[in-house]
This record gives C-alpha cells, structure tokens and sequence, in this order.
C-alpha cells in the first residue's frame, strides 16, 4: 500500500508546480521590475558571470546540433536578439541619484512583454503536448512548433541579460 503512494505524491508535486506556475510568471516580473541600487561592482560580476553563461549556452547548443536540428542557429539568434534587446533596455531604464547612491528601475513595459513571450511559449508547448499536431500546417506554426524555438526562446532571455548587464556596467562606469 506505501508503494501506490508514491506515484500519486508525484503526481500530486506536479499538479502543484503546473497550479503555482503563473505565481512563479507574476513574482518574475515584479522581482524585474524592482528598484534597484547600483553597484559598479555587482554590475561588473553580472556581467562577466552572465559572458560564461552565454558561452556555456552556446557549447551546449552546439552539442545539441546533434539531436535537435538548427539549435545552433536559433541559440546564436536569439542571443544576438535578446543583446539588442537588452542594450535598448539600458535606454529605457530609469536613473535616480541621491546622496546615498544611485538607484535605477528597468522598464515595466520591456521586462512585461519578456514575460508574456516567456509565457507563450510555454503555453506553446504545453498545447503541443496536449493537442499533437496532424496534417499540414502552415510554415509559421511549423516553425514555432520546432524544438529549436525553445532553445531560441533561451537565447533571448539570456541574451536580454547579458545586453543589459553589459550596458548597465558601461553606463555605471562612466558616473
């Protein structure tokens, strides 16, 4: 009898993940949106620990090229994509100084549409695990249903990150 309990805990941990999951999409955007204070020095260390992640990223993408067609493409795209992203981000972000040091708040407007595509993609998938898809389909939807878009979706993210903790560590060091 202890032995069925098990896979119904199991089942009982993912039903709780899928049910907190928004939770988890609302608290990402209100931790990125957050005042922050700036520190040249934590800039600097996001942004050469965020270079490794991004290298790692694309030595594992390479290594999937192996099983996942055109990883390597998307990984390199939406990286590039998500740096342009990100030094945009830079622009729009708000700088405050005050005596006790500078502070700056990311745009809501830029970190909300990062989340929204972040959550359309997973809706995405778990459409596409649900409802598998037969006959013929358009290009489009052929190609956001690859398996290489998730890795793409990544290398945006990634991307966002390491454009704007970039800039950030530019625009701290000229102050």
């Amino acid at each position: 009898m202890p032995l069925l309990l098990i896979p119904l805990l199991l089942v009982a941990v993912l039903v709780l993940a899928v049910l907190l999951y928004p939770l988890g999409l609302v608290q990402r955007y209100r931790a990125g949106v957050a005042r922050r204070r700036a520190r040249p020095w934590l800039a600097g260390l996001n942004a050469w620990l965020l270079a490794v992640s991004a290298l790692l990223f694309v030595a594992s993408a390479w290594v999937g090229e192996h099983w996942v067609a055109h990883a390597l493409l998307y990984a390199c795209c939406g990286l590039l994509l998500g740096v342009l992203i990100g030094i945009a981000g830079i622009w729009t972000t708000r700088f405050e100084h005050h005596p006790e040091g500078a502070w700056y708040t990311p745009n809501r407007w830029l970190v909300f549409a990062l989340t929204m595509l972040l959550a359309a993609r997973i809706a995405l998938g778990i459409w596409q695990t649900l409802w598998p898809p037969s006959g013929v389909q358009p290009p489009w939807l052929r190609m956001l249903a690859d398996h290489a878009t998730l890795i793409g979706m990544a290398g945006v993210l990634l991307g966002y990150y390491l454009g704007y903790a970039w800039a950030l560590r530019a625009r701290l060091s000229r102050r």
